[in-house]
């Protein structure tokens, strides 16, 4: 559809259906009034005589399975209604063309730069030059594109905006060359090896297909090239609860170490073993080996390993109690998952900057605002610093943004609601 009747038909109500399916009913309008002016961004950009699409890929929250998935573990993720959002349309040259809203203009080449290139990792340039890859490798068609892209998924926050924008390059991708026929599932693998072998970044796969496939889904990674993935029907949203992140802020700098070890410090463990990754153990032969391994990899590292073996169960528990409709016990073990990410896995604080802990004071306020209700949280994502997670009645979400808002400043709580549909086409 050309770019001018594109916008005539969004503001005439023509796709408010699609939108209250992504968006919900009560944010047509403002998503109507954000879609038009991404594309008079685009016309600012690229002209106004173009046929354009528009593109939706949703933000992801981890619900379950802190720190698992690099040993091959379970997680519970999320699709949530924080988006990046796209204008794009196809050209007929070899260039891909995109420009992010506060960032400068991606301009990649799909011709020549088809192979990894580590003077250009950690750069989004990587990021579009490998899922075009990827797409040919798999198969598929690939061709240039000019795209305007603006996101609510914050960076930072813990809610994966780098794989959003990653799903969406091959999103478009789909649409624009593949009539839309790549399962999301194989876009967000896809994904995954992008960003392994042209950003330089060896990420697993929970970020990726959490943003692609929508609503909750829980991932089996025992082999980690086949991944065993599951939608969980359960609308929490209809059960009566907003999922509430907060951003603490907090100085992210210098956490690269405090990251590193903790996987590394759970395949040390399993390398005692002779084993490469925790899942090929089971918790009783670490707990028979405990002084052999104080001595060899000290207390923390065994800790790591015995909050993996017992935060592996909690998924799968939770995965059975949302799968059975018992929300009582999927928020009690997000709770009990938040208690072992504190004590064991240790990932709520940098022991190089002890006085900095927003996670700590974050989970304490919750503690005092929701012990009394029908509640729970927990450490959001890798931790050290950055965001908190919470499933707050409706009821009392007003009172836990005030307290949040009021010790982290305002905007910190985010009311969440989790997105059925993960990476889509519009309109």
């Amino acid at each position: 559809m050309k770019l001018t009747d594109m916008k005539n038909a969004l503001l005439a109500g023509e796709f408010d259906a699609r939108l209250s399916e992504v968006y919900g009913a009560d944010a047509v309008s403002a998503q109507q009034a954000r879609y038009a002016k991404a594309l008079d961004e685009f016309v600012a950009l690229y002209g106004a005589d173009r046929d354009v699409s528009l593109f939706s890929v949703s933000g992801r929250s981890e619900l379950s399975g802190n720190h698992t998935d690099h040993n091959y573990g379970c997680v519970v993720a999320a699709a949530i209604d924080l988006d990046i959002i796209a204008v794009a349309s196809a050209n007929n040259e070899s260039i891909i063309r995109v420009k992010s809203e506060g960032f400068d203009e991606d301009v990649v080449d799909i011709a020549t730069y088809n192979t990894p290139d580590p003077t250009k990792f950690a750069s989004s340039a990587s990021i579009i030059a490998g899922m075009s890859a990827q797409l040919v490798q798999n198969g598929y068609a690939t061709g240039g594109f000019d795209a305007y892209t603006t996101s609510a998924v914050l960076k930072g926050s813990g809610i994966s905006s780098s794989a959003a924008f990653e799903d969406m390059i091959g999103n478009i991708l789909n649409y624009l060359y593949n009539e839309g026929k790549i399962d999301n599932v194989e876009i967000a693998k896809m994904s995954q090896k992008a960003e392994n072998q042209f950003f330089g970044k060896p990420c697993g796969l929970m970020d990726q297909v959490a943003c692609a496939h929508g609503g909750i889904v829980a991932i089996d990674f025992a082999d980690p090239t086949a991944p065993v993935i599951r939608g969980i029907p359960f609308d929490i949203t209809a059960a009566g609860y907003a999922l509430c992140i907060v951003n603490t802020g907090g100085n992210h700098a210098d956490l690269t170490d405090d990251y590193a070890s903790v996987p590394a410090e759970m395949k040390a463990v399993a390398a005692h073993f002779g084993k490469k990754v925790l899942r090929e153990l089971d918790c009783a032969e670490v707990i028979a080996e405990i002084p052999a391994l104080r001595s060899k990899l000290g207390d923390r590292a065994i800790l790591r390993a015995l909050h993996f073996f017992t935060e592996n169960e909690r998924v799968k528990a939770q995965t059975e109690a949302l799968l059975s409709g018992n929300l009582d016990t999927f928020l009690s073990h997000v709770c009990a998952s938040g208690r072992s990410s504190f004590c064991y896995l240790q990932n709520v604080y940098t022991t190089k900057a002890v006085d900095e802990q927003g996670l700590s004071l974050a989970l304490c306020l919750a503690e005092q605002v929701l012990c009394d209700k029908k509640a729970a949280w927990r450490v959001h994502g890798g931790g050290f610093a950055g965001t908190i997670q919470a499933f707050v009645p409706m009821e009392h979400v007003e009172e836990f943004r005030a307290v949040m808002d009021g010790a982290f400043g305002a905007g910190a709580c985010l009311p969440l609601h989790i997105r059925r549909i993960g990476a889509c086409k519009i309109a």
